[in-house]
């Protein structure tokens, strides 16, 4: 997952207001729900110190709606500017809350995130097109692609079996011109498909709606947009589309994305985990490669999210991480695991303490790297972190794991 949209969160002195929002609205009650839950919301943070103007601009966003239908949660992040990042996500929180705080909560921003697919979503039938780009950099209303050729009526079929052969003729020129302006049209939406893909890079094109104009229009995509594009049953431009089918159908294709993403980035962790090469592991030797930019992608397990000490008011125990923290100075990239080793590096001011997962995903943001939160067990993390690597040097820490009867020995003569 790209976490480049962290980054307006990045340099900035803070306090932040985070806020953690059921954004469900009933059948019933609409939109009195989310006012409800925010104004408990609110109060929590105006008891915390967070100024009016802050909460305003939070309230504004609070109480726009999303895109999504059902049960799904929010995360809003705000500063004394105005509102920095606005996600939703799939699960609401069992409690909504808010927390004013000189830290970011980029961790928990970045988990919200990682649900988010950017998909070109194109809805077509014999007559045009509706594409609409959903994710971060979504449009705020479809758009309309009309058929270049309307040549497309299909002469009935049956008929008498004694009709004259200049009739039969005749419908099967007709049905031919027709057939020739269907698979016409279906290469135009095609050729639209693949702009709008050159232009905006999404990472999934979904395509419904009209059996055969679907077929037409994936036979004509050219090859790397055709296997970044899938079908889903169920939707369509007219009336008569049952939504709610459409939406689960829908939601099924993005699950599967999201999981194939994930295993794509965990999958390279564990070859180059075994060839000892371009991966690393725990908190010292990821801490290492982030500060030197190294990192393509950072891996965090998901229970470090829960961790007790990215929490304000926590004890700062269990978790992964074990509440650990790091030292950080004013470029992302700095970053290390003590005071003594920033000031070994050249910072000279700046210096500020943050939690460890926190750190490392500002670091990962400064050099665009990604991001993935590995399921518990899913991969060998030692200290539930890891990270694939752009490139190697003799200076790379290396891990090598003692798992054959005498390894110990020869770690230690290595």
């Amino acid at each position: 997952m790209k976490i480049d949209w962290i980054k307006p969160l990045l340099g900035r002195p803070g306090p932040f207001a985070t806020v953690y929002l059921d954004a469900t609205r009933s059948a019933d009650a609409a939109d009195k729900d989310v006012v409800t839950r925010w104004n408990g919301v609110r109060r929590t943070l105006a008891d915390q110190g967070a100024p009016a103007a802050v909460l305003d601009a939070v309230e504004d966003a609070a109480l726009k709606r999303t895109r999504k239908h059902g049960a799904h949660g929010r995360v809003i992040i705000a500063d004394d500017s105005g509102v920095l990042v606005d996600k939703p996500f799939r699960t609401p929180p069992a409690v909504s809350a808010g927390t004013w705080n000189h830290v970011p909560a980029l961790l928990q921003a970045a988990l919200a995130g990682e649900e988010s697919v950017d998909v070109l979503k194109v809805a077509v039938d014999r007559t045009g097109a509706d594409l609409m780009l959903l994710g971060q950099r979504g449009w705020d209303e479809p758009r309309t692609f009309e058929m270049p050729h309307d040549d497309i009526t299909m002469a009935a079929q049956g008929g008498s079996s004694h009709g004259n052969n200049s009739d039969r003729g005749s419908t099967a020129t007709v049905e031919a011109r027709a057939l020739d302006s269907w698979e016409r049209n279906g290469a135009a939406v095609a050729r639209e498909i693949e702009r709008i893909v050159a232009d905006e890079r999404p990472e999934l094109v979904v395509l419904t709606g009209d059996v055969r104009t679907v077929n037409m229009t994936r036979t004509a995509l050219s090859r790397p947009v055709g296997e970044m594009t899938v079908e889903v049953q169920g939707g369509g431009r007219n009336a008569g589309v049952r939504e709610d089918v459409f939406m689960e159908n829908f939601e099924d294709a993005l699950d599967s994305y999201r999981e194939r993403r994930r295993e794509v980035v965990l999958s390279e962790l564990r070859q180059e985990q075994g060839r000892e090469h371009a991966a690393v592991t725990s908190v010292e030797d990821v801490v290492a490669v982030l500060a030197r930019g190294q990192v393509k992608d950072l891996v965090l397990s998901e229970d470090v999210v829960y961790d007790p000490a990215l929490a304000p008011g926590s004890d700062g125990g269990g978790g992964p991480l074990g509440g650990r923290c790091l030292w950080v100075g004013p470029d992302p990239l700095h970053i290390a695991v003590s005071k003594d080793d920033l000031r070994d590096a050249g910072v000279t001011d700046g210096f500020e303490e943050l939690p460890a997962a926190v750190a490392m995903v500002r670091a990962a943001v400064g050099q665009d790297a990604g991001l993935t939160f590995a399921p518990v067990g899913s991969v060998d993390l030692r200290d539930g972190v890891g990270a694939t690597l752009r490139w190697v040097d003799d200076s790379t820490p290396h891990e090598v794991a003692a798992s054959m009867s005498g390894d110990g020995v020869r770690l230690q003569e290595r």
